[in-house]
C-alpha cells in the first residue's frame, strides 16, 4: 500500500497561480465562504452540488445563446436528473471560440511528416465542411460517423457535424469491418468519413476494402468522404456514394453558423467494449460533456492558451474526446498517429521535446513497456517544459511512479486518472494544489460524490470497496441507444445498488484522501470467499524482469474459485521451477498469501482491448468453455486461442 511521504508536491506559487486556486477564491467571495483547501473544496461541491455546478458555469463561461433556469432539477436522482434546463447552446461553437493564429492542431505522423492548423484556419476547414454537410440536409437527429485515425481531419470532420446539431461517434482503424459493423451498424449513420489507409509499425495498410465491405452492410449511409493519408489521390470507385475529402470540401470561405440545441442534446455515441456481447452505445449530451471536460481541464489539469497538451490515443478510444476538447480552452492539442514504439521507445518522448509538450499523457501499459525497455526519458531528452503526466486506461503500478520520477523527471505532476467511457471523463483524478503520493490517484473531482461501498452499500475508507457515485453528474449518459424504456441502462449502472452509480472498478479510499485502483470488480478473484483485486497481483508480478506481461483470471474448481495467472515471458526466458517460485514469493510478500495463484502457465500473447485493456473476462469464459461473443473488440483477438482446452487446468 502507498506511504505516507509524497513523492511530490506543488509549490506555493504553483498552487498560487493555479486555476483551482482562482476558483476557489471566487468561490469564498461569492459564497462568504472560508475554504481552506482542496479537501475542503472537494467537501462543499458535493454537499452542495447545484451551487457548485452554478458557480462553475460562470467560472468557465461557456458560449451559450439561452441561459438556464436551474443547474440540476434534483442531484438525488440518479438516473434522470436534469441539468442546466433552458440553456441552449453549441458544441463546436465553445471549441471554436477562438479564431486568432495561434496553434490549435499540431499532427505528428509514424512517418515524420507534421503539419500545423492555427485557430484561425482550424475555423475556416470546419466552414467549409460545415457547409458541404448541410448542403447534404444534415442536421439535428443525424448521426455522423468517423472510422479514421487520429488526424486533424478527423477533428475538424467532428467539429462540423457538431457546429449543426448533428450526433458524432469515431471509432479507428484498429477495428476489422466486423467491430465498425457492430458499432456504426447499430446507429444508422447518414455520413461516414474515412480514410484510405493507416501507418503502423512501419508499415502500410490499405483501409478500403474493408470500407466498401462496411458501406455494403449500412444501408443508411448516404455519403463516404475519403480523406488522403497514405496517397495523394485515392481510388474511391469501387465504394459506392463515395467522393474524396478535398472534392467534398465546399469552395471559398463561407460563414461559420452553430445551430443551437438544448443542454442534453445528444452529441456523441460511444461505446462500451464489448468484448460479451454486442457494445453498449452510450449517448451522451452536448452540456454534459462540455463543462464536464472544461472542470477537468481547466480545474484539474490547469489547463490555460498556453498550454501544449498531447496524450496518445486512438479515436476509438474517449482520451481522443477528452483530448480534443482542450480547444474549447485555447491551448495547442499535439496530435499523433502511428506506433509509439516505432521506431523505438523514444518516439514519443522525442515529439515531447519538439513540441514543447507542457501535459502528456499516456496509458499506464505504455509507461510500464517503456520502462520494461530499460529506457530513461531523462538521460534523452530534454523534458523542461513538461509539468504534468497523466496516466490512465489501466491501474498505474507504484513501481511506475517510481520510474517516472526517478528516469524522467523529478518536478512533474503524475496524474494517475479514472473514470470511463461511460461519462468521457474521470471519477478520481489529479489536483494541482494536491500531492503526489506512490501508488494512489491524488483525489476526487469536484462535484463527484465518491465513495468504496462495501457489499452492504456502506461506505469505506482503508479497505477494497467498489467504487460508487451517490449523486448525480452532468456528463452521466442521458441513455443507451435503442432502449426506449431505459431499462438496459439501468441495470447496467444502478442494479447492485439503487439510486447509485456502481461504476464497476474495485478501489480502495485511503487515509490520505487518495484512490488506490484495484481493476474491475466483475474480474475480481474471489477464492475461498475473499475478494482481490486483480491490479495488486500485477503490480508485484510484472517487477520480475523475466515477465513482459501477464493475466490472472478466477477458476471455477472444486465448488470454489481458484487463482490461474498467466505469464508472458521475455524472449529467451523459461517459467522454470524456481522462476515459479520467484513469483509466487513476489506475491505473498508484496500482496498476500490469498493472492498467490494456484496454477503458474506460460502463454505467448496476453489479449487487450484496442484502448489497451486487459480482458480478463474473455480469458475466464474461454477456459470454462464459454463463447467470446465480440473477439473484434480485441486488438489480439486470435490470443483467445492460446487459452482453450489447457490439459493444465483440467487438473
Amino acid at each position: 500500500m502507498p506511504t505516507a511521504t509524497p513523492l511530490w508536491s506543488p509549490s506555493a506559487e504553483r498552487q498560487a497561480r493555479s486555476n483551482m486556486a482562482r476558483f476557489q477564491a471566487e468561490v469564498n467571495a461569492r459564497r462568504g465562504l472560508a475554504l481552506a483547501d482542496y479537501p475542503a473544496l472537494h467537501r462543499w461541491s458535493v454537499e452542495h452540488l447545484a451551487d457548485f455546478w452554478a458557480d462553475f458555469w460562470g467560472f468557465a463561461a461557456p458560449l451559450h445563446s439561452a441561459g438556464y433556469t436551474r443547474a440540476v432539477d434534483d442531484p438525488r436522482k440518479l438516473p434522470g436528473a436534469r441539468w442546466f434546463e433552458g440553456a441552449r447552446l453549441n458544441f463546436a461553437e465553445n471549441l471554436l471560440r477562438f479564431r486568432d493564429d495561434r496553434p490549435a492542431l499540431v499532427f505528428h505522423g509514424e512517418g515524420g511528416d507534421r503539419r500545423e492548423l492555427s485557430y484561425a484556419q482550424l475555423a475556416a476547414l470546419v466552414a467549409r465542411l460545415a457547409a458541404s454537410l448541410k448542403a447534404l440536409g444534415v442536421g439535428p437527429g443525424d448521426r455522423v460517423v468517423g472510422y479514421l485515425p487520429n488526424l486533424p481531419e478527423t477533428v475538424v470532420a467532428m467539429l462540423a457535424a457538431t457546429s449543426l446539431g448533428a450526433t458524432w461517434s469515431s471509432t479507428s482503424p484498429d477495428f476489422g469491418a466486423k467491430g465498425v459493423l457492430d458499432r456504426f451498424g447499430q446507429v444508422a449513420p447518414r455520413v461516414l468519413f474515412v480514410a484510405d489507409g493507416v501507418r503502423y509499425g512501419g508499415k502500410v495498410h490499405d483501409s478500403l476494402e474493408r470500407v466498401r465491405e462496411i458501406v455494403s452492410q449500412i444501408p443508411s449511409v448516404e455519403r463516404v468522404v475519403v480523406i488522403p493519408y497514405v496517397s495523394e489521390r485515392p481510388d474511391v470507385s469501387a465504394i459506392p456514394n463515395a467522393v474524396v475529402w478535398g472534392d467534398f470540401l465546399a469552395p471559398g470561405a463561407p460563414a461559420l453558423e452553430f445551430t443551437q440545441v438544448p443542454f442534453d442534446h445528444p452529441l456523441y455515441i460511444m461505446y462500451s467494449s464489448g468484448t460479451t456481447g454486442l457494445p453498449k452505445c452510450l449517448v451522451q449530451s452536448v452540456g454534459g460533456i462540455l463543462v464536464n471536460h472544461l472542470k477537468e481541464h481547466v480545474l484539474h489539469t490547469d489547463l490555460t492558451r498556453d498550454d501544449r497538451i498531447f496524450y496518445f490515443t486512438t479515436c476509438g478510444w474517449m482520451m481522443w474526446n477528452w483530448l480534443v476538447s482542450a480547444l474549447a480552452v485555447g491551448a495547442t492539442v499535439v496530435l499523433f498517429d502511428g506506433s509509439p514504439f516505432h521506431p523505438g521507445p523514444a518516439r514519443l518522448w522525442s515529439l515531447a521535446e519538439a513540441e514543447r509538450v507542457t501535459i502528456f499523457g499516456v496509458s499506464a501499459k505504455y509507461l510500464a513497456v517503456v520502462e520494461k525497455e530499460g529506457y530513461r526519458p531523462r538521460e534523452h531528452h530534454d523534458l523542461s517544459a513538461m509539468r504534468t503526466i497523466l496516466s490512465t486506461g489501466s491501474p498505474l503500478a507504484p513501481e511506475s511512479f517510481d520510474f517516472v520520477y526517478r528516469d524522467v523527471k523529478a518536478d512533474v505532476q503524475l496524474s494517475s486518472i479514472a473514470g470511463g467511457t461511460d461519462l468521457n471523463g474521470c471519477f478520481v483524478l489529479g489536483s494541482p494544489s494536491l500531492p503526489v503520493y506512490r501508488g494512489e490517484i491524488q483525489g476526487q473531482a469536484l462535484g463527484m460524490d465518491m465513495a468504496a461501498f462495501d457489499a452492504d452499500g456502506q461506505p469505506v475508507v482503508g479497505r477494497e470497496g467498489e467504487l460508487v457515485c451517490r449523486q448525480a453528474f452532468p456528463s452521466a449518459p442521458i441513455g443507451f441507444w435503442n432502449d426506449p424504456t431505459g431499462e438496459r441502462y439501468r441495470d447496467a449502472y444502478f442494479r447492485a445498488f439503487p439510486g447509485v452509480w456502481h461504476h464497476g472498478d474495485f478501489v480502495v479510499f485511503t487515509e490520505t484522501g487518495g484512490i488506490v485502483m484495484l481493476g474491475r470488480s466483475d474480474a475480481t478473484l474471489n477464492p475461498g470467499g475473499v475478494r482481490i483485486g486483480t491490479a495488486e497481483l500485477y503490480r508485484q508480478v510484472e517487477t520480475l524482469p523475466e515477465i513482459e506481461d501477464s493475466v490472472v483470471i478466477g477458476q471455477d474448481w472444486d465448488n470454489d474459485v481458484r487463482v490461474v495467472l498467466f505469464v508472458k515471458l521475455r524472449p529467451g526466458v523459461a517459467l522454470t521451477d524456481e522462476l515459479k517460485s520467484r513469483i509466487k514469493k513476489t506475491i505473498r510478500e508484496g500482496a498476500s498469501a490469498r493472492h498467490v495463484p494456484a496454477k503458474i502457465l506460460p502463454v505467448a500473447d496476453i489479449p487487450y482491448t484496442l484502448s489497451m485493456k486487459k480482458v480478463e473476462l474473455a480469458v475466464r469464459n474461454v477456459i470454462h468453455g464459454r463463447p467470446v461473443t465480440n473477439r473484434s473488440a480485441l486488438r489480439n483477438p486470435e490470443s483467445l486461442e492460446l487459452y482453450k482446452d489447457l490439459p493444465e487446468l483440467k487438473s
